[in-house]
């Protein structure tokens, strides 16, 4: 998933948002949705052959190889040097320990089910900001908090989302993997409280470009420790290769283009469109079955997801005088 660390809520950015043409804007938030929502099938494909462990340490690595020079050449090379110990950390929870996570997990579930899972990334982090800087959601994103927690527990209670030919004796093993993927938005959530509270003003591509370089250290002994005994297939090779520089170093691109284009607020708005992508590839490249509560369980969360981040934000009637 990918980097959510510089937005917040439609509500944290006041002030006027960058005014560039209407097709500009959504070209990219479509291309962005496109990558990161792909970005769980290639994990699925990489981890198959390579484990969860080496597949995030690869991405991390060509992700930080990719994005090195594009931050150098922006002349934010002085920005990492100064902030390097906030960034490299920030690397654990940003990318690291969640592209960890969800590649175990999808040794187990569906890649639709763990990208409707990434969509409560939001979710933990306007919990994470009420613990850490006491912001206490109230209103309607306090109902979307409940509202997207239902859906989750809806979603864990039922097999759906189990790969095709799992029977319900591995149910145990998908709620681990659920588990898995729930963690990994909740250290997004830690992510973007971090960074709004270390890194706030440092140029975003010297943040993530320091995040990648720190993810990969982190995961080096790791991933030596368990890379493959066998040689892993041309496909899974190409799977890796296409996660890190299309999925995190072209992605990560897109993404801050979109937040200097439109805005965090309209940015926030690739969290709802990436499950869409995710689906419709596991769909027709891994002939993946989705269910009818599947889907009703992903809408009760995308709502939930909605309110809670103020991104839906029903009318309520004025008070009477």
């Amino acid at each position: 998933m990918n980097n959510k660390t510089a937005i917040s809520s439609p509500a944290d950015t006041q002030a006027p948002q960058p005014t560039h043409g209407a097709k500009a804007w959504v070209v990219d938030l479509v291309l962005l949705a496109a990558l990161w929502g792909a970005s769980f099938l290639f994990m699925r494909m990489g981890a198959a052959e390579f484990g969860a462990l080496p597949t995030a340490a690869a991405r991390v690595s060509i992700g930080a190889v990719f994005l090195f020079p594009l931050m150098m050449f922006r002349g934010q090379g002085a920005a990492l040097v100064q902030h390097w110990k906030a960034s490299m950390a920030l690397g654990v929870f940003n990318s690291g320990l969640p592209f960890a996570l969800f590649s175990f997990a999808l040794l187990t579930i569906n890649s639709s089910l763990a990208a409707v899972l990434n969509a409560t990334a939001p979710m933990f982090g306007a919990l994470v900001a009420w613990v850490w800087f006491r912001e206490r959601p109230s209103g309607w994103r306090l109902v979307g908090l409940a509202i997207g927690f239902i859906g989750v527990v809806m979603l864990a209670s039922g097999s759906a989302g189990l790969r095709d030919g799992d029977g319900a004796g591995n149910h145990n093993a998908a709620l681990w993997a659920i588990g898995a993927c729930l963690l990994a938005c909740l250290c997004y959530g830690i992510a973007a409280s971090a960074t709004r509270r270390y890194l706030t003003g440092v140029p975003p591509l010297a943040t993530a470009t320091g995040s990648q370089i720190g993810a990969a250290l982190l995961l080096a002994v790791p991933a030596i420790m368990y890379w493959p005994q066998h040689m892993p297939s041309m496909r899974a090779w190409l799977a890796i290769a296409a996660l890190g520089v299309l999925c995190t170093g072209v992605a990560y691109f897109l993404f801050f283009r979109l937040i200097e284009r439109a805005g965090p607020a309209r940015a926030l708005t690739v969290t709802f469109l990436l499950p869409v992508f995710a689906t419709f590839y596991g769909v027709v490249f891994l002939d993946e079955r989705i269910t009818q509560w599947m889907l009703v369980c992903a809408a009760v969360i995308v709502c939930g997801v909605g309110l809670s981040t103020g991104f839906i934000a029903p009318k309520t009637r004025a008070a009477k005088t």
